[in-house]
């Protein structure tokens, strides 16, 4: 076993481990961790021993509330082009997750959000408990939904993908399952035993035949779900491009959902907002490879202007919870401003294996 302070790398019979330690931080990724995974997903990828990867959490409140955001944020302030290295790194991660040849299997149970949605939602299996609560919440903090969300939200029913990514709502077991954050429910106090069955099972010549058995005789029914009770409602107010045109039809709804959109929206920050519309309406269809690309693209600008530094300051260094957006309002952030996030980056464009 690789032990270190933040994550645990071991192999047990037929399994590659990977088990995130930071329970007091909600195991929030660091960069050496996303090296690590992704040094262990290229070597368990040939290992002829290893028929699949299942990766942990300790702790029962969170598998991984997301990336280190304090430290990319401090590490930008003093170098944004240096601090682009955290995503670079997280990101080729991340695509090794999504073309990893084998069985890559998340238990789930807790808070997952943002890099924790990465390196879950990017993998072909993610069996989340009845205590989640999942959530891509960047718009909150001056960023936007990345990881791959520009594909994997796209791959939402409907138009539950936007509505996510703006307004960061969050969801429980059977929304995850609607929204194809999650394949599987499987309770907190059987995982232990899911993990077990897929330590013992033999995987004969079919690796994802045999992890498919074994999930199936697991699974659990989720009951109903909010988010797709309120499928058609976001399909309709939720149907322009437009965050302007969006906020006139909740402003013109009044229902429930409206009214919790509106007060969302107040809390982000408009540039985030007109960002992510884009970046998810532009891109039907894109692969992991090129959203992350495109992610890298706008985080890159993002380091270099007001809005993720201040988002991080009131959200989580002086948590006063009262951002101060630069532009201040939807109406203040031009096309112009936003179009210049999608720029190339020329030589500093995200090369991905």
């Amino acid at each position: 076993m690789t032990n270190s302070s933040d994550i645990q790398f071991s192999v047990d019979g037929p399994i590659g481990r990977m088990h995130l330690t930071k329970e007091k931080s909600l195991n929030s990724l660091t960069q050496a961790m996303c090296l690590g995974m992704h040094e262990h997903l290229k070597k368990w990828a040939v290992d002829d021993a290893i028929h699949a990867v299942v990766v942990t959490a300790e702790g029962q409140r969170a598998f991984c509330a997301g990336g280190d955001v304090i430290q990319v944020s401090t590490a930008g302030q003093q170098d944004p082009v240096a601090a682009r290295e955290f995503f670079h790194v997280e990101y080729a991660m991340d695509l090794a997750i999504a073309d990893f040849p084998k069985p890559y299997i998340c238990l789930i149970d807790g808070i997952v959000m943002g890099g924790g949605v990465g390196i879950s939602v990017n993998g072909r299996y993610r069996i989340m408990s009845e205590h989640i609560m999942a959530a891509m919440p960047e718009t909150g903090i001056g960023l936007l939904p990345d990881v791959g969300a520009t594909s994997f939200l796209n791959k939402c029913p409907g138009r539950i993908g936007l509505y996510l990514g703006l307004t960061g709502a969050r969801l429980d077991a059977a929304d995850a399952l609607y929204a194809r954050f999650a394949t599987h429910l499987v309770s907190r106090d059987k995982q232990p035993a899911l993990l077990d069955a897929l330590t013992a099972a033999d995987y004969g010549d079919d690796d994802f035949a045999a992890v498919d058995a074994l999930l199936d005789d697991f699974h659990e029914p989720p009951g109903p779900s909010k988010l797709q009770a309120r499928h058609a409602d976001i399909d309709r107010l939720f149907a322009d491009n437009d965050v302007e045109a969006i906020v006139a039809a909740l402003e013109a709804d009044g229902s429930d959902l409206a009214k919790e959109a509106l007060a969302a929206f107040s809390h982000m920050s408009p540039t985030s907002l007109k960002l992510t519309a884009k970046q998810i309406t532009d891109n039907p269809g894109i692969s992991v490879k090129d959203a992350l690309i495109l992610e890298h693209r706008l985080v890159s600008q993002v380091l270099l202007r007001h809005e993720f530094y201040e988002g991080i300051r009131a959200a989580l260094i002086d948590k006063d919870r009262s951002p101060k957006w630069q532009p201040a309002t939807l109406a203040d952030v031009t096309p112009e401003y936003i179009d210049a996030h999608f720029e190339s980056l020329g030589d500093g464009e995200l090369v991905l294996d």
